[in-house]
């Protein structure tokens, strides 16, 4: 991810995921083959969003058909690859920013994989903070249409029946943790059976415990001079797994998947959730009468020092052998055009890219909002990791220590090996 904080484009005003992920594995669109001029195959971790992105391109391109399927982060990491690899990846993929994931942009830009989007018109409007995790070797690759943040997402109208309000420190949110599990609601759903959704609790934390006292800490790991076992990452890790002892999650997060802890916050079961700002189009499909509200999860006893993690979200891709590279390069141009990246972000829960969209908000995104306009934010912690076995070592190591087979200094002893390894 970036060593940066994003630039301020309130008034242009995220979306896919860390990590950007979604549950599911559903399959739409039209019939029609690959090899035909009039339709577009497209592969997509943004469900709930990306129907309504390909009914708006089919309703602006009268004869074209986009079939398309979505999956979930960990299915779609682990399939993508494969498939550009065999020649059987569809026209149009989600890739990730930066470096972080199997299906990031350094990752399949480096083998061929993913055609140069240089020569698109909105290719040079990307901001900085973005254009670097968009790039490999000063090429553009990916279409990012969003701006993400980590944080607590919480339904409102569950916090007013617990009598609760958003803590706004590292002791308070302690006690609103006691205080929800006394009336019978946890805190916060964590769906760690899908293992991506382990890391958004650790970096919603890791952004003020070690960002908070040094912005330059990603520039001295690179350089050498700082490790994951010796920085306040130890910290972090130590309030993840207070928060869990102190029944901050409902029971078994190693039991519940990404779409069942999106159902307990979403009808109430839980006060909220840890995740990205994409979930809020979620719960509110999944109840529509609900009002949710990103805040920043608080990890000292002061409040000033907090920080949000924001970056750009997962874009799209053009695969380099596409069947309908035509067709292929006019759907992430519609991606990015206001109308495109407008309707987009509004579905997720999100913040566009570029600015002058004419974008409004939604409410539920004004602290994220506010923290980005005071550079009160900073990367996601892996786009610009050496390597995705970092992140990947991280994920399943999570999910060891949850289970007790692992412990945090094994955890970030390993991530250091790999960290080391290169590129």
């Amino acid at each position: 991810m970036k060593t940066r904080a994003l630039p301020v484009l309130i008034a242009a005003v995220t979306s896919m995921a860390v990590l950007a992920a979604c549950s599911g594995g559903t399959r739409a669109g039209s019939e029609g083959g690959s090899g035909d001029s009039r339709t577009l195959t497209l592969a997509s971790v943004d469900q709930g969003s990306i129907q309504d992105i390909v009914k708006a391109f089919e309703k602006a391109n009268p004869g074209v058909k986009v079939r398309y399927t979505t999956s979930g982060a960990d299915q779609y990491q682990q399939q993508i690859r494969t498939q550009l690899s065999s020649g059987t990846a569809p026209d149009v993929l989600s890739v990730w920013p930066g470096n972080g994931n199997p299906a990031a942009t350094y990752v399949l830009a480096k083998p061929g994989y993913l055609r140069d989007l240089s020569d698109r018109p909105w290719a040079a409007k990307l901001p900085d903070a973005m254009k670097s995790v968009a790039q490999y070797e000063g090429k553009t690759y990916n279409a990012v249409f969003g701006q993400n943040g980590i944080g607590a997402v919480y339904n409102e109208q569950a916090l007013e029946k617990a009598g609760l309000t958003p803590p706004d420190t590292w002791t308070e949110l302690l006690d609103f943790c006691k205080a929800a599990k006394a009336e019978g609601t946890p805190a916060f759903a964590l769906g760690n059976q899908d293992n991506w959704v382990t890391q958004l609790v650790l970096y919603a934390l890791v952004a003020t415990t070690v960002y908070g006292e040094d912005r330059d800490f990603d520039k001295k790991m690179q350089a050498g001079r700082a490790t994951f076992a010796k920085s306040p990452w130890t910290t972090a890790l130590d309030k993840y797994l207070t928060m869990e002892r102190t029944g901050c999650f409902q029971k078994n997060p190693l039991g519940t998947t990404y779409e069942a802890s999106q159902q307990l916050a979403a009808t109430g079961k839980t006060l909220g959730i840890v995740q990205g700002n994409w979930v809020t189009a979620l719960l509110k499909g999944k109840n529509p009468k609900g009002t949710f509200t990103l805040k920043a999860l608080p990890a000292t006893d002061d409040a000033s020092q907090t920080l949000i993690p924001a970056a750009a979200g997962a874009g799209y891709a053009v695969n380099a052998k596409a069947k309908n590279e035509k067709l292929a390069l006019k759907f992430v141009d519609f991606v990015m055009s206001p109308e495109g990246m407008n309707l987009f972000v509004e579905k997720q829960g999100g913040l566009p890219a570029l600015p002058d969209t004419g974008f409004a908000a939604d409410p539920s995104l004004a602290e994220l909002s506010k923290f980005i306009g005071s550079d009160r934010t900073v990367p996601f912690m892996d786009q610009l990791w050496p390597n995705p076995k970092v992140q990947q070592t991280m994920l399943s190591g999570l999910q060891e220590i949850f289970s007790g087979q692992s412990t945090p200094g094994k955890l970030l002893d390993e991530m250091d090996a790999d960290y080391r390894s290169g590129s």
